[in-house]
């Protein structure tokens, strides 16, 4: 796959941040743990690529409508992936809004990644949930200062279901999830699995739920969704002074339910 952007420029100070999580820790710098890799020291969190690499290439808005086209048995979905937080120093972070083309004020699913740059050279998409109903947050990819009244450390994290991510190629970057550690309960699952490949202009998700028996019982049983880039998404510097209110009381969270 051509990787057109790999060198794509990205906020120098938010990448930095992302490799010098220790010294974050040392300061006292708030945010929810590292959750699978177990403890970094100094010297694991020397700069490298992949962590670069991954958060340069998937920040971005997204399409699978040229796949859709090819075989109606993929839904026609729009995905966005913003930088958020870009001040903290223990990201980046990324705002992921994922929703039906003709339907893009619902999304089905929206998350906080978090990348971690983890031993062995690879990186790590640690996956939180937003607090309350996710649909208060609906569209905040097109203005993600909204997310400064987040506070990260009220966010949940997904316990094994972060994406670890090595180079498989020059300009590519593959991983998955761990074996059954991702617990699901979607459609009677047990539990789920993430299979990623990302490029500076793609990126191609299989995302599956299986019962405690290992019989897959949702998503595409064909193979993974291809997202094509449309357009990068810059680091943009956050709002002065955060929205007021409490935009984080809100209770039920909204379900995902899009699969095929």
């Amino acid at each position: 796959m051509k990787s057109l952007l790999a060198h794509a420029r990205f906020r120098r100070t938010a990448v930095i941040g992302a490799l010098g999580l220790a010294l974050a820790a040392a300061s006292g710098c708030g945010g929810p743990p590292v959750t699978s890799a177990g403890p970094l020291t100094a010297t694991d969190l020397v700069p490298g690529d992949a962590a670069r690499d991954a958060a340069a290439w998937l920040a971005g808005h997204y399409s699978s409508a040229a796949q859709s086209k090819e075989d109606p048995s993929f839904f026609d979905v729009r995905l966005h992936i913003v930088p958020i937080w870009p001040d903290r120093e223990d990201g980046p972070w990324l705002y992921v809004e994922q929703a039906m083309a003709d339907a893009q004020d619902k999304p089905y699913r929206q998350r906080i990644y978090r990348i971690i740059p983890v031993p062995g050279g690879k990186v790590e998409s640690a996956i939180y949930e937003l607090p309350g109903n996710p649909l208060q947050w609906a569209g905040a990819w097109r203005d993600p200062a909204r997310l400064n009244a987040l506070d990260p450390g009220i966010l949940s994290v997904r316990p094994g279901c972060a994406v670890v991510l090595g180079y498989a190629g020059p300009g590519v970057l593959q991983g998955s999830t761990n074996g059954r550690d991702c617990g699901s309960v979607l459609r009677g699952a047990s539990y789920a699995s993430s299979e990623v490949t990302l490029t500076a202009t793609e990126l191609n998700t299989w995302d599956r739920g299986y019962d405690a028996g290992g019989t897959q019982v949702w998503g595409s049983t064909k193979g993974p969704y291809r997202f094509m880039k449309e357009s990068a998404a810059p680091v943009v510097a956050p709002a002065p002074e955060p929205p007021p209110g409490d935009e984080a009381a809100v209770s039920v969270p909204a379900s995902e339910s899009v699969t095929r």
